[in-house]
């Protein structure tokens, strides 16, 4: 078997692996190894790679952007943010038919600007949000779906996790990527929106109503969400305007918001203890994907997959609009199967030098930065497609009286104004380009 054809024969492999529910880092990694070990017909290449892999994978600054956004969500938590947020939303839209619904999507896009982390956002806004849905009358699928929905913000709108390893994997500006997704992060949470109203009018009987809120209330609500504006501005303001790096700024918004948490009074030593523990165990499973997805390209890369892949796709002769509508329809399939981070570091290496080598008539940066910000997108839409969503797995395991098949029927409302966002995006370029120098 020639190196190209063993390169391919590791794909249904690696395939048959998930399905049978071994971890995605660990499948991953025993097809890297095993893949270098058949190719050399030796246990030396794969025994060098693993110790300079590993070593050059966890020493990267760049990584280290990962656990301070983490433990800046463990904070955030716990410091009530998520609280004020939600209760600043629903004073000023609760009152509308479908407002609490509502409300909780604009929680959501807030807590994801001091988050960076979909299932996060999404458990931790369930924790706030779905008692209020209940209380009010919304219908149980109808507030899963919604709640899963408005977790995916919590990827797409800066900062962001996913948009971080993707700028690792391709040599991009961390800064310009966050600024790129800004404008369809907040198109996602106006979709949402708009989704949500036509839901109720569709089914008047999955939502209540509630009375409106007083003005001085309202006012005194928007006041307490100050730390979320302060976190935010800080963190992402003083990245674009060059105060400090990406890392520095995702440290300084973990000690912002541990400070908040501190001032609160709802930080303690014990409860210091659990944050960090949280985030090194969530770091430790995303490090030991990366780790395995780095073997496993590097033996992609030796066995010239990712390299003929471009040139057949290219000699192909299909337009370039083409070619990258098939990459997005093929995300949005294997989104039903695999989490997020998985797909981006499996197909990252394979699918970036194919868009690389077409022509978008942008350079190619912009390039970049725009496919980025689609991939994101449409793996955010696998988050919370069935079967395999995980963010609908995060809500209903929160909320189990809602039988999967409610939450399944609600959500493809959402997951049909997000096909549409990706559609926009792709036609019209500059909208998520505009700000980008």
């Amino acid at each position: 078997m020639s190196m190209l054809e063993l390169g391919y024969a590791s794909f249904p492999i690696l395939l048959v692996m998930i399905f049978l529910r071994a971890p995605i880092g660990l499948a991953m990694f025993l097809c890297g190894i095993g893949g270098l070990y058949f190719a050399m017909g030796s246990t030396n290449m794969f025994m060098a790679k693993l110790k300079t892999e590993t070593y050059s994978t966890f020493s990267s600054y760049s990584l280290t952007i990962i656990p301070m956004f983490l433990l800046m969500g463990q904070f955030a938590t716990l410091s009530g943010m998520s609280s004020a947020l939600f209760k600043a939303a629903e004073s000023w839209l609760g009152h509308r038919k479908g407002g609490v619904a509502m409300s909780a999507v604009g929680a959501c896009a807030g807590f994801g600007a001091i988050c960076g982390s979909s299932l996060a956002t999404a458990a931790t806004m369930s924790r706030v949000a779905l008692p209020e849905l209940r209380r009010y009358g919304y219908s149980g699928g109808f507030s899963t779906a919604t709640l899963a929905a408005g977790g995916t913000l919590g990827i797409l709108i800066p900062p962001s996790v996913i948009l971080v390893i993707y700028a690792i994997l391709t040599e991009q500006n961390i800064a310009k990527l966050f600024l790129a997704a800004f404008v369809p992060g907040l198109l996602a949470a106006l979709g949402y929106i708009i989704t949500i109203s036509l839901y109720v009018r569709r089914y008047p009987d999955s939502a209540g109503t509630r009375a409106p809120t007083p003005y001085n209330e309202r006012l005194r609500a928007l006041i307490d969400v100050w730390p979320v504006l302060l976190v935010f501005g800080l963190v992402v303001g003083g990245i674009y305007l060059g105060w400090f790096t990406p890392t520095e700024g995702a440290a300084v918004g973990a000690a912002g918001t541990g400070l908040i948490a501190l001032v609160s009074g709802n930080l303690n030593w014990k409860v210091f203890v659990e944050s960090i523990i949280a985030t090194a165990t969530s770091t430790a499973m995303i490090f030991f994907i990366v780790l395995g997805a780095g073997l496993y390209n590097s033996f992609l890369a030796l066995s010239q997959v990712p390299q003929e892949l471009s040139a057949w796709v290219v000699g192909l002769g299909l337009s370039p609009w083409m070619v990258l509508s098939l990459i997005l329809v093929f995300y949005l399939i294997f989104g039903c199967l695999m989490d997020s981070l998985s797909m981006i570091l499996l197909t990252i290496p394979i699918f970036f030098p194919v868009i690389s080598a077409l022509d978008f008539g942008m350079s190619p940066e912009h390039v970049a930065i725009w496919f980025g910000i689609l991939v994101l997108i449409v793996v955010e839409v696998g988050l919370i497609t069935p079967p395999v969503g995980m963010n609908l797995f995060i809500i209903n395991a929160m909320d189990r009286s809602t039988p999967m098949v409610q939450t399944y029927k609600a959500v493809m409302w959402f997951v049909t104004s997000d096909l549409l966002r990706v559609v926009l995006l792709v036609l019209f370029p500059a909208i998520t380009l505009f700000l980008i120098p």
